[in-house]
């Protein structure tokens, strides 16, 4: 670990949208500042992500100074979009949890309704300090999210897709492989580690911001859809079903949560500060024993 580092930043404005990949971002207490502060929502108030409409892969969120963002998708013409005043709410649902939201100006309905071809609105998280508490099974008091999944941040390591890489080349659709980052959309960019070394990671730091390890991250059937072509295959699913099943979920990445805040940048150094106690249970999977089949397992779901 001793020469670990923040590879890349990530930050999506819009859940489910492209993003960029800014030098620098700072950290608030709910996440990367501007990181999916709007969402879209159906007629019925539930949330809209890739999950149901992969085209959304193709659609992109520029963030804008004051929080307004600019959309843009093929066939369409760009869109600004401000920040709207929060006057009034909106009831909505995100994976079981009820928040209320701002709506955006009804331009930005249609824009993105006419690009889906279904009806939904935009909207926007006005107060992430009180809006969405983050899942309480794993939270400390006073802990929230924005929209994203259900942490403020996702870590990833580029040893790790590495070796997952090697996974999908042994296995039925090694075509499809190699994948690319951008197919599990986290926020941070670790290289300079051992394959899986974040599976045992409880309390990190990137350059000087401080960062709690919450639960492996769960994955779904985004991370088979190219983010380029919104077409879907079977990796890597398939592959995490054979080699990472842990506590009954396909995993890949880290959820954190911030313990303090900062800016954070790409060359910081990312240093482990504590480890989880079952780390010192077991004996560590090498590298060879991931190639094999034999990934380490651990604590979560």
């Amino acid at each position: 670990m001793g020469n670990a580092e923040l590879r890349s930043i990530h930050v999506h404005p819009v859940k489910a949208l492209r993003g960029f990949s800014p030098r620098e971002a700072l950290v608030e207490p709910w996440g990367l500042a501007g990181d999916r502060r709007w969402v879209l929502i159906d007629d019925g108030g539930k949330v809209v992500t890739q999950r149901e409409h992969p085209r959304l892969a193709l659609a992109a969120a520029e963030l804008l100074p004051g929080g307004g963002i600019r959309l843009s998708a093929p066939g369409r013409e760009p869109l600004t979009v401000p920040v709207p005043a929060p006057d009034a709410t909106v009831a909505m649902e995100i994976f079981g949890t009820k928040v209320d939201a701002v709506p955006a100006l009804d331009a930005a309905h249609s824009w993105c309704g006419d690009y889906l071809g279904l009806g939904v609105r935009l909207v926007h998280m006005d107060d992430p300090s009180r809006r969405r508490p983050v899942d309480p099974e794993y939270a400390l008091p006073g802990e929230t999210v924005s929209f994203a999944d259900g942490y403020p941040l996702l870590l990833t390591s580029e040893a790790s897709l590495d070796a997952l890489n090697s996974l999908v080349a042994q296995g039925d659709h090694a075509a499809e492989g190699p994948l690319p980052m951008n197919r599990f959309r986290p926020n941070v960019v670790v290289s300079g580690t051992e394959a899986w070394a974040e599976d045992d990671w409880s309390e990190v730091t990137i350059g000087e911001v401080a960062f709690r390890v919450a639960k492996k991250c769960g994955r779904c059937v985004v991370t088979t859809t190219d983010q380029h072509t919104a077409e879907r295959g079977r990796e890597p699913l398939r592959t995490l079903a054979r080699h990472r099943r842990i506590g009954g979920k396909l995993v890949f990445g880290q959820n954190l949560v911030p313990r303090s805040t900062g800016t954070i940048r790409v060359g910081d150094p990312v240093r482990v500060r504590a480890w989880t106690a079952f780390r010192f249970s077991r004996r560590r999977s090498s590298a060879a024993e991931v190639r094999d089949g034999n990934p380490p397992c651990g604590p979560g779901r």
